[in-house]
Formats: C-alpha cells, structure tokens, sequence
C-alpha cells in the first residue's frame, strides 16, 4: 500500500488545468484594465472641452444682436461687438479673443454657427439668435462638444 503522504499532490493534468484557466483570467482582466485605462483621459478632455466652448459661448453672448453705433471696421475678433459676425468662425486650437493661441489647447478645435431663430415665440426671429459652439478633440476623435445659446435684442 502506498502511504498518504505520497498519495498527496497534483496530477500534470490537473496542473495543465489550473494554469490555463489562471491565463485565460488573467488575459480578460489585464485586457479589461488596459481599455479602462486607454479611456481614462476621456473625461478631462470632455471637460476641457466644455470650458473651451463656454469661453466661446460668454465672449459670443456679450455682443449685440442690432449694432447701437453703426457698423464698426472689422479688423479681427477683438473688434467685433455683433453676434452675426462670430457665425463661420474657425479655431484650429482655441484662441482667446484676439487672436493668441491658448498655451495647452491646440488640440481643441472650435467652430461657431449663429443663426435667427423662432424659438423664443413671444419675440421676432429677427431679434433672436442662436449660437452653436462645437469643440473637438484632434488628438481623441470620440471628443466633441456643442453647446448653444440665445442672445436677444432687449
């Protein structure tokens, strides 16, 4: 008879077993954490992005809807003082209002469409504008974000 301490012990089966489903764990987890991992930065950008555009959005909404003075010469965005005149703007990188790239951000894409709009129904579409601030990422195509406001003539 063989004693009970011999007896003891693992099979090269049982041991061939073991160590495929501990790779086959270890191989769904370790993939799990890198995907976790590689979106990680997402959420920053999403929230960079979003203070880029209200930065647009506040400088956008402080303009006139009806120029009070006349038309002014248009010698750049630090002298626009109408809504209409951001529609079509184009920022490879945010710049801030005349002109200067912003250290950090030329990776946020800026683009501004305005708009009339009926949407606020007790006041003339003439008097209303919507403006549409949309932000991408270049270096993470998932980023983007719009944002969008109103400006009235009061």
């Amino acid at each position: 008879m063989i004693p009970r301490r011999a007896r003891a012990g693992f099979t090269l089966i049982e041991l061939v077993v073991a160590i495929t489903i501990v790779a086959i764990a270890a191989t769904t987890l370790l993939g799990a954490i890198a995907a976790v991992s590689s979106r990680s930065a997402d959420a920053m950008l999403q929230q960079q992005a979003i203070a880029v555009a209200q930065a647009y959005l506040d400088e956008i909404e402080q303009r006139w809807v009806v120029d009070p003075n006349g038309t002014a010469p248009n010698t750049g965005r630090a002298s626009w003082d109408l809504v209409d005149e951001y529609n079509g703007l184009s920022d490879i990188g945010a710049h801030d209002q005349f002109g200067n790239p912003i250290p950090g951000l030329s990776a946020y894409n800026v683009s501004v469409a305005v708009s009339s709009s009926s949407a606020l129904a007790p006041i003339a579409s003439s008097n209303v504008r919507r403006i549409d601030v949309t932000v991408t990422v270049s270096t993470s195509p998932g980023v983007s974000v719009k944002l969008s406001g109103y400006r009235t003539n009061y």
